[in-house]
């Protein structure tokens, strides 16, 4: 499910033969501008990755979420992604800062955008704070994730903010489903429930936040199945690439 020979989707195949992008799965629709730190990461309009806003000039996502041809826009303060809702800034990416060791398949999966203005902050655009502690996530403790992404893995996106929450899955458990694909130093997974809903196609870039904080960003499940609870869900871990963010944003 490539768009461009440069371009990977977000969610990868149990097989490891193909990728695709990740959505949230049953869930609810989030409270309006309840999540101010929210992004919309466009292409000629169209939704294709969530984001966090860290900073007024950068916005943290899926390297993956990269696409090589085409300039990306970062909508913020967003509810109805079709609409062109007054709370809404939209601003243009001035620099891509991707991962220098993200070999565009599992690991390294984390990209700044630098935005071209400042993003002006109000009751709809928030920054959210980067975890300064490297906090380990008890097994079972719930965090929530967010986004405009598919809502089945047949069916179509969202235009309206969904929210679902996940529970933390034991790294002995990623590693017997996941192999060598799971690397717990760099990576936060999941497990969730078809009730409680959880990311799918088209949330990739979006956050995963634990007791308020900022923990991780969605990285990958299984192709064309985020749905099946066979496949724990994997996120990029924030807090060990702290070093690097501070570097690109003193930049």
């Amino acid at each position: 499910m490539k768009q461009t020979s440069c371009f990977i989707y977000a969610l990868l195949l149990v097989t490891i033969t193909g990728a695709t992008k990740s959505g949230i799965v049953g869930g609810k629709v989030a409270e309006k501008h309840s999540r101010p730190y929210m992004a919309s990461i466009q292409v000629d309009g169209q939704h294709l990755c969530g984001g966090i806003l860290i900073r007024k000039d950068f916005v943290l996502t899926a390297a993956h979420c990269k696409d090589c041809y085409r300039d990306m826009t970062v909508v913020l303060g967003a509810h109805d992604i079709s609409q062109k809702e007054k709370s809404q800034q939209t601003l243009n990416v001035k620099k891509y800062h991707v991962h220098p060791k993200f070999n565009k398949k599992f690991d390294y999966d984390i990209m700044l955008l630098e935005l071209e203005k400042k993003a002006k902050l109000n009751k709809y655009v928030k920054l959210l704070g980067l975890v300064e502690k490297d906090e380990k996530i008890p097994t079972n403790v719930y965090c929530a994730v967010a986004g405009w992404g598919n809502t089945g893995p047949t069916e179509s996106s969202s235009n309206l903010l969904k929210e679902a929450t996940e529970k933390i899955q034991s790294i002995s458990e990623c590693k017997s489903i996941w192999k060598e694909h799971f690397i717990s130093q760099h990576m936060i997974c999941t497990t969730f429930n078809k009730k409680e809903g959880g990311v799918c196609q088209g949330d990739s870039g979006g956050p995963l936040i634990c007791n308020t904080k900022l923990q991780g960003i969605t990285a990958y499940t299984a192709e064309n199945a985020c749905d099946d609870q066979k496949y724990p869900h994997v996120f990029t871990k924030v807090h060990f690439f702290l070093p690097w963010i501070k570097t690109v944003m003193r930049k």
